[in-house]
């Protein structure tokens, strides 16, 4: 054992490798200032020293103190091996971090909850309606009636000629107005077994087609009117009496500005002074909300009408492009 006296002597340190007791070597090894001190002072009790700490023993100066340290406790050295692994490690880490704080943490959208009402700034509402836990669920809903062997024996026989014909008026009355031409190429959306195609080919716009979740060939071609399976600008008028059986509004008008021609015409029916059939997916209280998921057009007019239940047609025409 050996004691180290620090130069300006504020501190003596004694480092023994006996940690039970330091008593038996503390004159023989004091550095010489500290002699006599250590050497007038009472015998102190012999204190056991712990192997993980070190402990300071008060001499007669409160000043000084004496650290005692056990030796016999040695921290074994890494392998070499470890070493570059360590290091690799915390190399890793610490780019993962960067990495992290450097990446913007996107918020995961998705469309609007069923169940949610969809303010309008000129007054009313369109509200969402719930019990739809997933959109294959809404679809399989909508085919159910599609697909209905009964109605679609009633759509193509006793229906047929009695709706043939009110479409054919309304679609008379747009071409009046020069909203409908019959160079037109035109759009059924949500066409069914195609009783609105067959009227439009009745008053001269040939180049007419439906889409549907089935289809019913020549008229109608299958398609999601969510997603509409056409390029865009491709028609020159687009009609539906489907809009409360979209279950995402906002991409069913979406859809229609993508496939109209800028200058094109899109005429909806919907209905304002009752509530739509039980296959519906919204319920709308007024034009207002409509309109305004219109983005890209303007509003031309808005009419009463007796569509099949349906009483109010609301006419947009899109936006022509400004010459660059």
């Amino acid at each position: 054992m050996r004691y180290i006296c620090s130069p300006n002597k504020s501190q003596t340190s004694l480092i023994t490798t006996h940690p039970e007791t330091y008593h038996n070597h503390r004159e023989t090894s004091l550095c010489p200032s500290y002699k006599n001190t250590i050497k007038n002072s009472k015998p102190q009790p012999s204190l056991p020293l712990s192997h993980s700490h070190r402990r300071p023993i008060k001499l007669q100066n409160p000043s000084q103190y004496l650290y005692i340290r056990d030796m016999n406790t040695t921290i074994p050295k890494l392998p070499f091996i470890i070493k570059p692994f360590l290091l690799s490690l915390l190399l890793s880490l610490t780019v993962l971090i960067f990495i992290a704080l450097q990446t913007p943490h996107h918020r995961k959208t998705t469309p609007q909850q069923p169940d949610s009402t969809i303010s309008s700034k000129s007054g009313g509402g369109l509200r969402i309606r719930p019990g739809y836990s997933s959109y294959d669920e809404y679809i399989q809903r909508q085919l159910n009636k599609t697909l209905n062997p009964k109605l679609r024996q009633i759509w193509t026989t006793r229906d047929w000629e009695r709706k043939v014909r009110v479409f054919a008026q309304f679609f008379e009355s747009l071409k009046r107005r020069n909203l409908l031409l019959n160079s037109s190429k035109a759009l059924s959306i949500g066409a069914r077994v195609g009783q609105e195609v067959a009227a439009l080919k009745s008053i001269g716009v040939n180049d007419s087609i439906g889409i549907d979740l089935a289809p019913y060939p020549p008229l109608v071609v299958k398609g999601d009117f969510h997603a509409q399976p056409f390029m865009n600008g491709t028609f020159d008028f687009e009609f539906s009496n489907v809009f409360d059986h979209a279950l995402y509004p906002w991409k069913f008008v979406g859809e229609i500005e993508r496939t109209l021609k800028p200058g094109g015409v899109c005429a909806i029916h919907v209905a304002l002074s009752r509530r739509a059939d039980k296959y519906s997916a919204n319920d709308l209280y007024s034009v207002g909300p409509l309109v305004e998921l219109f983005k890209d057009s303007k509003l031309v007019e808005v009419r009463k009408v007796d569509g099949f239940g349906l009483d109010t047609e609301v006419v947009f025409r899109k936006n022509k492009r400004r010459n660059i």
